[in-house]
């Protein structure tokens, strides 16, 4: 039995979503699945916030994943040197792809149209915005009125 090949799948994964199952489902088509997920310092430096799920959280929901063999720490840009340390043939990524590898090493996919973890972030803001406005306050809600009110008497300086 001949072994299947490695294939790395790069990702933040901050929100863990629906299009990242169906990249990792696809990718587990074609080979083994190794993760290179984004440190919490990558994020933090190139995206400018610190994640929602740290990376063990992370690593810990991407290992539990049937379509997933390993997951290794990675920085935000890969190279040939990279898959080359853990022994992976591919890297599969989403149309968005800015890594530095040669198209015969690399496998793009479309991402899921509807969902990204940006648009995950409003969602919540606005389930949240919603509570708050019908009286259903939870702490968290709380502090989220809090915090329009502040932002809005800065912006039009109405203190």
């Amino acid at each position: 039995m001949t072994e299947r090949p490695r294939i790395m799948v790069d990702m933040s994964a901050t929100l863990i979503h629906h299009g990242h199952v169906r990249l990792l489902k696809k990718a587990s088509e074609l080979g083994t699945v190794v993760v290179a997920l984004t440190t919490d310092e990558e994020v933090r430096t190139k995206k400018g916030y610190v994640p929602e799920l740290n990376f063990k959280e992370r690593k810990e929901i991407l290992e539990s994943l049937r379509w997933v063999d390993e997951v290794v720490p990675s920085p935000w840009m890969l190279d040939e040197a990279f898959l080359d340390k853990h022994r992976c043939e591919k890297l599969v990524h989403g149309h968005d792809n800015s890594n530095d590898i040669p198209p015969e090493r690399l496998i793009i996919f479309p991402r899921t149209e509807g969902v990204s973890s940006s648009q995950l972030r409003e969602r919540v803001l606005d389930c949240l915005i919603q509570m708050n406005l019908e009286g259903h306050n939870s702490s968290t809600s709380d502090k989220i009125a809090r915090l329009l009110i502040e932002t809005i008497k800065k912006e039009f300086r109405l203190e």
